[in-house]
């Protein structure tokens, strides 16, 4: 075997131009596969992380419809909290509203929060506090906001102490700026801006205070592991419907099975564009065909030869068979080390967590040599079935 991969390199060595232009067509398909594929992994997987940090994990409970008499206060928070399956569970309010600093007007959405909206909403600080204990109990007049809102307004992050009014429930009210955070969903911010608004997040108690709202528009829980969501639901609504005697006034949303949708029609957009690069492999695996054809006639007078003195014909067809593949797997490794270095220049340029999947990687590298050498049979049994007198007599 060693032989004819010697044999095989001294071969390809004769003819370097076209021996280089194969392995780079080889390497810029399976960089692109291994390219376009990471993008989407990185890119689901992203996703997925601003999701969480939203909020959108787990389930949510509110009432089945606005105008609904059901209760959703403090009392059945707590029976929320206690039910069987769940882990944490929060009240939230929330209010799309008008933002005024400055003399300028920004839409964005008020939320209210508590203690535990931490665990649900990812509030990162880069400049001041969060909201505290203390301001809920005073439903203090203080509110965080993330850095969209202040670049907004100020063209820079740090706004803290800075005054911002706040219309809720038809009542303008002032704030002073405790914190700017870093929103979980900054990154969905910037590509979906038209969408998703900013936030501004002030004490629930100061929320329900003002608009005089007693009790929660939604409540967040998020599960045990290995708990179904749809189950647990199910039970919350029964439980909430039995203290309030009221029939079909709740209702369960199943906010991670909405993500699993879209997780889905990520995976199903990666694996068409992965299936469109892989093309590039087969016009490849064409293009190690035709060089071993143009091999083949060129090197008819020495296949003779060989013949002659004892080479029997699996010989000659494995020595063609090594060639082609030696060719598709330089070809291949560099195409890998190419893609993966694209990819990790692309997260550190763009500040994103880098994840390649190696499995895929080697299932590339696998399938490029297999196409490879699929396409150097037909050129190899040309060669192994050539009769030595007529091999001979081409000179």
């Amino acid at each position: 075997m060693i032989d004819y991969i010697r044999c095989s390199l001294r071969s390809l060595g004769r003819k370097k131009l076209r021996t280089l232009l194969t392995i780079v067509s080889i390497a810029i398909g399976v960089a692109s596969v291994v390219l376009i594929s990471s993008i989407g992994n990185i890119g689901r997987q992203t996703i997925n992380q601003e999701l969480s940090s939203l909020g959108l994990d787990g389930i949510t409970i509110g009432k089945a419809r606005k105008d609904a008499v059901s209760p959703l206060r403090g009392e059945e928070l707590a029976a929320i909290r206690d039910s069987k399956g769940v882990l944490k569970a929060t009240g939230l309010n929330f209010s799309y509203t008008d933002l005024y600093m400055r003399s300028l007007v920004a839409q964005g959405v008020v939320f209210g929060i508590d203690e535990d909206t931490d665990s649900f909403i990812s509030l990162e600080p880069l400049y001041g506090r969060t909201i505290g204990r203390w301001d809920l109990r005073a439903a203090a007049r203080v509110c965080v906001v993330d850095q969209n809102v202040a670049t907004a307004f100020y063209k820079r992050e740090n706004i803290v102490g800075k005054t911002i009014c706040l219309s809720l429930g038809g009542v303008k009210e002032n704030f002073t700026v405790v914190g700017v955070v870093r929103s979980g969903g900054n990154i969905l911010q910037g590509l979906m801006s038209s969408y998703i608004p900013s936030f501004v997040y002030i004490p629930g108690s100061t929320m329900q205070q003002i608009t005089g709202q007693t009790d929660y528009d939604q409540v967040a829980v998020k599960l045990e592991p290995g708990r179904s969501a749809q189950q647990t639901g199910e039970q919350i609504i029964r439980s909430l419907e039995a203290r309030s005697h009221i029939k079909n006034g709740y209702r369960a949303q199943n906010i991670a099975q909405q993500k699993d949708t879209l997780n889905n029609l990520l995976e199903i957009v990666t694996l068409v564009l992965s299936l469109i690069a892989g093309v590039s492999l087969v016009v490849a695996g064409l293009g190690i065909m035709t060089v071993m054809l143009v091999s083949v006639n060129e090197r008819t007078h020495e296949i003779g030869i060989k013949k002659a003195i004892g080479a029997r014909r699996p010989i000659i067809l494995l020595e063609f068979l090594v060639e082609a593949f030696t060719i598709t797997l330089l070809g291949s490794i560099i195409g890998a080390a190419l893609g993966i270095g694209m990819v990790t220049a692309g997260c550190a340029l763009l500040q994103v967590e880098t994840t390649i999947s190696l499995p895929l990687v080697f299932c590339c590298i696998l399938f490029s040599v297999l196409v490879g050498v699929i396409f150097g049979v037909y050129p190899a049994s040309i060669a192994a079935k050539l009769r030595p007198v007529d091999a001979l007599r081409s000179i």
